[in-house]
């Protein structure tokens, strides 16, 4: 006689083999878009840092886009009194923060500048010990987007000063403490003249521009998916081959004659 195989027991376990199948495809699917943004990261950084640096006010003005990772450069003078630390930034392993200065241009607006990384100990502005150079000094680094959301992470400082503490760039929320218009990309500084004064804060590095792991973790997420639908095959056809039974009714007691 052949017992069904749609028993609760059969059932719970498609279910859950589906599920495991379809959640290993579909990160198996999100390693592979992740892949695609980081070789369109790479792509538009290598393209930006190839260009010239071409002064900030009629790069952003212009029509031309994407302005991300476009060299660019400034003058003007750094606004110390307005300050910003990026929280949560490691530079070689070590915990520390970045110092995000305005720089005040000619025209009265400012942009601001990612001045680079300082110790974690160095938390509250403005940073002393890594201050700017004074007076006018010309600025050379590469645009980048700032990061919408950061106002909720924002930590007021001294009010005198209007000093924040920032989890993420929002140009929005720290352009609403200045008392100028903020432009609306922020500069990673690469070179500056006059140069720093002191070791700190210590510039920024670029970004690594490999493809990481995705696409062997993609292959990994494909093949655990792959080995659950096969698996599940395999205990379908024993399950099916052990529900054949034939039962020997010629020796039953409780049949006479």
């Amino acid at each position: 006689m052949r017992r069904s195989l749609l028993t609760p027991r059969w059932i719970a376990f498609t279910v859950f083999a589906l599920v495991v199948v379809g959640v290993c495809t579909r990160l198996g699917f999100w390693q592979l878009e992740r892949l695609e943004g980081r070789r369109y990261f790479n792509e538009r950084f290598r393209a930006g840092m190839a260009m010239p640096a071409v002064p900030i006010e009629p790069l952003v003005a212009s029509d031309e886009r994407p302005l991300s990772y476009r060299r660019a450069s400034a003058n003007g003078r750094y606004d110390p009194a307005h300050e910003v630390i990026l929280y949560g930034r490691a530079l070689d392993g070590r915990p520390g923060n970045h110092v995000l200065t305005p720089l005040v241009l000619a025209d009265g607006r400012a942009v601001l500048i990612d001045r680079g990384w300082v110790p974690f100990d160095l938390g509250t502005p403005p940073v002393d010990e890594a201050s700017p150079p004074q007076g006018q000094v010309d600025v050379v680094g590469f645009l980048s987007p700032d990061e919408p959301g950061g106002a909720d992470d924002a930590e007021a400082g001294d009010g005198d000063r209007g000093a924040s503490t920032f989890t993420r760039v929002d140009l929005d929320a720290i352009g609403r403490q200045l008392p100028y218009d903020l432009l609306p990309w922020y500069l990673v500084l690469q070179d500056q003249t006059p140069s720093q004064p002191g070791e700190l804060p210590g510039v920024v590095p670029q970004p690594t521009l490999d493809e990481g792991s995705h696409l062997s973790y993609a292959f990994q997420w494909f093949a655990f998916a792959a080995i659950g639908a096969i698996g599940y095959v395999i205990l379908g056809r024993r399950q099916m081959l052990g529900s054949d039974v034939t039962v020997d009714v010629t020796d039953d007691p409780s049949r006479e004659g």
